[in-house]
Order: structure tokens, then C-alpha cells, then sequence
């Protein structure tokens, strides 16, 4: 039966190399029966070609012994150009040097046959060895188009998740007579300081976890939702019992965070420790706890910055709108609570940063 030009395209091709051209033309009788074949007479022929080529061949047929490069140097150059995990390659020897074959097998070659060659077995390894490097691409490629899809399905879930945290945070400053940038704010801040304090060596978090913490400061008043209105949105200085109860946001929103809880992640972690502690100051003076010193995570002392520094550079309905320069004065004089001295640092010296990164 006639074979049609579509099926001969489709058909398989081998590279076959071979120095010997009695040897390349009895390779390639074997084979073209059922292959397309492209010869290569040297090592460093068949290297331009895989290079070239290489995604279009099956399989590569080399002889080891050759000038200019050996099968193994040609093998070796496919490991570093990145091409021998994908491309089979069947050595043909006459050497019975176990050190020469041992080398190979190290640089991925996926079968070694010793001269003469039988014909019949040359062509049941040849299909063996493309049927089974074929599954295994399908395979690979199947578990990454998964992969992909189980990273896009996260990071369809996470935007999701994020959507409505922004969403209840913003609720919550709605109540406070806010426009829900406040929380947005008090992120970047927290990612800000942190990020200071980690050039500066004063913190040891990495990217990944400053950026987790970031992400956690949008909760840290999220406890306000069960304050009344009549304190939230009170025009002025709160009583002694109105500021008590505020105060209460902080251990209800730590409250509500942990009920919710459903894993041990270092999110819902951060989420706690910022919502519980971000009102702690660093001479033991803040609320609810009374931490002194470092015993406030570090993460929390920074959003306690991020929202004292923000709070001073916007209009409240209890006060008005504050430069950045007063704001950073204040905080640094105390007026507004002790702060870990890191911190002030930061604030101090990377002043003009922070008015830029605020714009």
C-alpha cells in the first residue's frame, strides 16, 4: 500500500550520526521504513542540527566514537544547552568500556547498543524508547497545564478572598464616617515601615511575610464593628466610659478573628496579632495587654505606626488634618505614645521617603 504525503509527514524523525558512511547508510535502511531520517556525519554536525532542529526529531541514533565531537561530548553539550531531558538519544558502540558507558548513562543517553546491530532489535528499542519518551511528555505536560490551572484557581480564590476583606474593612470605616481608604493606607504603611526596618537589619521577616503582614493590617479594626455609633461617629473627645469601651475593638476584633479561624496560617496569625495588639505601645502604656517592648510583635508595632501616622495626616471628626512634617514631629516627641525606637529611627530619617511614598 502506497503511503500518502500526509502520512509520510507525520511519520517520526530520527537523527542518525555517524562517521562511517557504510554504518550511516545501514542505520538508515533500518530505519526508513518507518522513520523520516536526517543524517549528520560528525558530532558537531549532529549538534547544529539538534540545536536547529531538536523539538522536531523523536529520536537521535549517534555513534560514540567520532572526530571533532564524540557521542558523549555531544551529549554532554545537550545536558547544559537544556535538550537531553525531552530528546532520546541511543549510543551504538563497538567499545565494551564500561567507563565510557557509564559516563553516558550519568548524562542522560536512554539506551546504549554494542555493534554490529541486529536490525530487528535496533527498531523494537527505537520504538520502545519514542513511545515511551512521548508518554512521558504527555504526562509532564498534562501535570503542568493542571498545575497551572490549580494556580490560577488559587489565585482566582485569593483575589476573591481579598475582595471581601477590602469589602468588610471598608464597611467598618464607613461607620467611622470614613471613605474606606483608611485601611488601604494603613497596608501600604505597614509594608512601608517594614520594609525600612528590614534593610536596616532591625527585622528579620522576609518579602513574602512583610507582604502577608501588609495584607493582615487591613483587618486591625475590624473589632470596630461592634462599637456603636454614637462613639464612633462622636464629634469629640470621648468619656472616660465611651474611651473604655473603644479600647474593647481591640479584643473583639481579635475575638471575631479567631472564631472564624480555620487554619494556622501565618495570615490569620498576623490578622490576630494586629487586631489584638495594634494600640500597644512600646513603654507598656497602650491597651488591652499593656506590652512592654518587643512583646508586641513586631508586625503589630508597625501597623500601630502605619495607623497613627495616617490618622494624623487626615481629617477625623474628632480633629483636623495634619502635615506630614507636624505628624512625623508629634510621633517622634511622644505626643501621641511611645513607639519602639527602630521605628522612630525609620520615621525620622526616612522622612522625605515616606512623604514620597504617601503622594
Amino acid at each position: 500500500m502506497t503511503e500518502t504525503t500526509d502520512e509520510l509527514v507525520m511519520r517520526p524523525w530520527v537523527l542518525i550520526v555517524e562517521d562511517i558512511t557504510t554504518e550511516r547508510t545501514i542505520l538508515r535502511e533500518i530505519l526508513s521504513g518507518e522513520y523520516e531520517v536526517m543524517e549528520a556525519s560528525n558530532g558537531k554536525e549532529a549538534f547544529k542540527l539538534i540545536q536547529e532542529y531538536g523539538e522536531s526529531f523523536a529520536m537521535v541514533i549517534m555513534d560514540i566514537m567520532m572526530p571533532e565531537m564524540n557521542g558523549v561530548e555531544v551529549l554532554r553539550s545537550m545536558r547544559e544547552d537544556g535538550v537531553s531531558s525531552s530528546l532520546p538519544v541511543c549510543l551504538v558502540t563497538s567499545s565494551h568500556d564500561e567507563t565510557i558507558v557509564l559516563e553516558a548513562h550519568a548524562l542522560g543517553v536512554a539506551d546504549v547498543i554494542i555493534k554490529p546491530v541486529n536490525p530487528l532489535i535496533l527498531l523494537h528499542r527505537v520504538r520502545n524508547l519514542i513511545d515511551l519518551y512521548s508518554y512521558r511528555m504527555d504526562i509532564e505536560i498534562a501535570l503542568r497545564e493542571q498545575r497551572e490551572l490549580l494556580e490560577l484557581q488559587n489565585q482566582r480564590a485569593l483575589n476573591h478572598n481579598r475582595f471581601l476583606i477590602d469589602a468588610l474593612a471598608t464597611a467598618v470605616e464607613y461607620r467611622s464616617l470614613e471613605s474606606g481608604e483608611h485601611m488601604q493606607r494603613v497596608k501600604e504603611l505597614t509594608r512601608f515601615f517594614l520594609s525600612r526596618l528590614s534593610v536596616r537589619g532591625n527585622c528579620h521577616m522576609t518579602g513574602e511575610e512583610i507582604d502577608t503582614a501588609a495584607e493582615a493590617a487591613v483587618l486591625h479594626d475590624i473589632g470596630k464593628i461592634s462599637i456603636s455609633d454614637t462613639i464612633l461617629m462622636k464629634p469629640g473627645r470621648l468619656t472616660a466610659e465611651e474611651y473604655d469601651r473603644m479600647k474593647q475593638h481591640t479584643t473583639k476584633g481579635a475575638e471575631m478573628l479567631d472564631r472564624v479561624r480555620v487554619d494556622d496560617s501565618q495570615y490569620s496569625a498576623f490578622c490576630y496579632d494586629i487586631a489584638r495588639s495594634h494600640h500597644e505601645r512600646w513603654d507598656g502604656m497602650g491597651y488591652p495587654d499593656g506590652l512592654i517592648g518587643d512583646a508586641t510583635p513586631i508586625w503589630a508595632q508597625a501597623a500601630a505606626l502605619a495607623d497613627v501616622y495616617d490618622a494624623l495626616t487626615n481629617v477625623r471628626v474628632y480633629k483636623p488634618k495634619y502635615s506630614h512634617e507636624e505628624s512625623v514631629r508629634m510621633i517622634i516627641h511622644g505626643e501621641c505614645g511611645i513607639f519602639n525606637p527602630a521605628l522612630l529611627e525609620c520615621l525620622e530619617e526616612d522622612a522625605m521617603l515616606l512623604e514620597e511614598f504617601c503622594k
